[in-house]
């Protein structure tokens, strides 16, 4: 994975090979790796709070917390704490998944053809979270994003237009992004725990659960005649 210097990707990528955080009930808090990315990774009995707020308001704001203190990053009231203090917003929690690139190009049957337009919705979507996004759709319906997210890392995501389903689609896009990232390289994807469709897909193609994972995302800016102004 690119971009490791920082302290959160030199987490993700050690994480990956199994290298854990010890599990010791405690919260690390490190940098932002970028403006656009803060959230919460919850592996084994250790979190990782990623902020460029004061980690002691962090800190403090975990300890008023009235629940099971293994859960208290994850706990909603301090994840609305935490999207009040940064005016940032977020979707869902997610299952954090990761595997290692594969040699070789994906499963011709597949014919995958690149999207190579700014405008189509998949790619401006995945834009706002993602750079270097790259978009293709397959023969049989299918749509496959990779992007570098969080910490510069790659991530994938599939769709499967619903009257295609339950013939292995999702599976084989999923298995294409492990040959559509370098050698050497890993690539990750978060799947919502309630869709349990995309976990078994995932996990099928040989991605492996790492932790879960809440984004808060940076407020989109507005535009005054082309010029971006600031939402906070």
């Amino acid at each position: 994975m690119a971009s490791t210097s920082d302290a959160l990707g030199a987490l993700l990528e050690a994480a990956a090979r199994g290298d854990f955080p010890p599990p010791d009930g405690s919260t690390t808090v490190v940098p932002q790796p970028s403006h656009r990315d803060a959230g919460v990774i919850a592996f084994t009995a250790h979190s990782v709070v990623f902020t460029d707020e004061d980690p002691e308001w962090v800190r403090a704001a975990l300890a008023s917390l009235d629940c099971d203190a293994l859960s208290a990053t994850m706990n909603p009231r301090f994840h609305s704490a935490f999207l009040d203090r940064t005016g940032r917003t977020t979707d869902t929690i997610d299952l954090l998944t990761v595997a290692t690139a594969l040699p070789g190009a994906p499963d011709p049957a597949l014919a995958l053809r690149e999207i190579d337009d700014p405008d189509h919705p998949r790619v401006s979507r995945a834009r706002v979270r993602r750079d270097d996004v790259r978009v293709w759709a397959s023969a049989g319906g299918g749509v496959l994003v990779i992007g570098r997210g969080v910490a510069g890392r790659w991530e994938a995501a599939i769709e499967v237009e619903e009257d295609v389903r339950h013939r292995g689609l999702g599976r084989a896009l999923a298995s294409a992004a492990r040959h559509l990232v370098p050698d050497g390289d890993l690539v990750w994807a978060q799947q919502s725990p309630g869709n349990a469709r995309s976990v078994r897909v995932f996990q099928a193609a040989g991605f492996r659960p790492v932790g879960s994972e809440a984004l808060f995302l940076a407020p989109e800016p507005r535009y005054d005649q082309g010029r971006a102004v600031s939402t906070r």
